[in-house]
């Protein structure tokens, strides 16, 4: 199957090619997983909301998600998260210089949140 553009129907079957974590038996240990991603979504959409951005508890689900499904974790994040979170989440990959060097099209547009930025350059 080609994965030329997420949609409903084939993200689970995406996140599954992707998914490389030799400790996980059960099909639990992959939605754990997962749900990291509706994790980090509650996190940015607390920052929207309060101004308060657990940096570091962002980055533990990130790193995690970067393990398990490397550089899929990236359109896994884009696909779930609302467009008006996406310059939050930029602003991580860009901390993290997890980007992607292909041609991104509509990340390439998305500006980075400074305050975020600015929160992550000082850790």
């Amino acid at each position: 199957m080609r994965f030329d553009e997420l949609n409903e129907d084939n993200y689970l079957l995406f996140a599954i090619k992707f998914y490389d974590n030799p400790q996980a038996v059960t099909k639990d240990d992959f939605e754990d997983d997962l749900k990291r991603i509706k994790y980090v979504k509650r996190l940015l959409k607390r920052y929207k909301n309060t101004g308060v951005l657990k940096t570091h508890l962002i980055l533990n689900h990130l790193t995690v998600l970067f393990n398990v499904f490397n550089d899929a974790a990236v359109p896994l994040l884009f696909f779930n998260l609302e467009r008006e979170l996406w310059p939050y989440i930029k602003s991580f990959l860009v901390f993290l210089n997890r980007l992607p060097e292909y041609p991104r099209s509509q990340i390439d547009i998305v500006t980075t949140d400074d305050d975020c930025l600015s929160q992550l350059r000082a850790l």
